[in-house]
């Protein structure tokens, strides 16, 4: 059986940031791998205007290419329609039923699972693991933390992590106005987006 750590977002674009976490959730829970899952047509967004799912997918893929406990899956971008964390977590135990999964994000997410489609069979399918950053309040995540235990049975770890201010969207308003996001992304992704000339027009999120 398999530690399986599983990352979605819509990583448009993958960066740094989004890696440091998933290495820090590999070896501070001793997980044999990390599979980042980019989302296909997420229902959290208002539309599906963000950049097309197979150039997400793609540099996802460069991202880690070279980790060899890191990996990218393409199974939400396959999904017709809407994706939702539940389906995906109960398609891979379907998949590999062998594996333990860990379904890794910020601590603030924490705060707002519970209004996510299906939260009792996302908490009945994997281990959360929840990222929280230095100087966060540990009491209100405690108290989170207690209550999503209560109510749906669920496991979860809090993990601390770095506070990193890189986000997605700095990085398209950069490549918009453009200015360089050299060491915000790995440079096999940077590569790629200068060659394509991604996110540079102001309809290109």
């Amino acid at each position: 059986m398999g530690k399986i750590g599983i990352m979605g977002g819509t990583f448009n674009p993958i960066h740094i940031g989004h890696l440091l976490l998933a290495q820090y959730a590999l070896e501070e829970n001793d997980l044999d791998e990390i599979w980042l899952i980019p989302t296909g047509c997420s229902y959290m967004k208002q539309d599906c205007s963000v950049m097309n799912a197979d150039e997400r997918h793609y540099m996802t893929k460069l991202a880690v290419s070279e980790h060899p406990k890191m990996r990218c899956m393409d199974i939400e971008i396959k999904r017709e329609g809407y994706t939702y964390t539940f389906e995906t977590l109960e398609q891979l135990r379907l998949l590999y039923p062998g594996d333990e999964f860990y379904f890794v994000f910020g601590a603030d997410c924490l705060f707002s699972i519970e209004n996510w489609k299906e939260p009792q069979k996302i908490f009945d399918s994997c281990t959360i693991i929840a990222a929280f950053r230095s100087g966060s309040s540990m009491d209100e995540m405690e108290k989170k933390k207690a209550a999503l235990v209560t109510a749906f049975h669920a496991k979860i770890i809090l993990m601390p992590f770095l506070r990193i201010e890189i986000s997605s969207t700095a990085i398209r308003e950069r490549l918009k106005e453009g200015k360089s996001i050299r060491y915000m992304v790995p440079d096999a992704v940077l590569r790629y987006i200068e060659e394509k000339n991604l996110y540079r027009l102001p309809n290109e999120d």
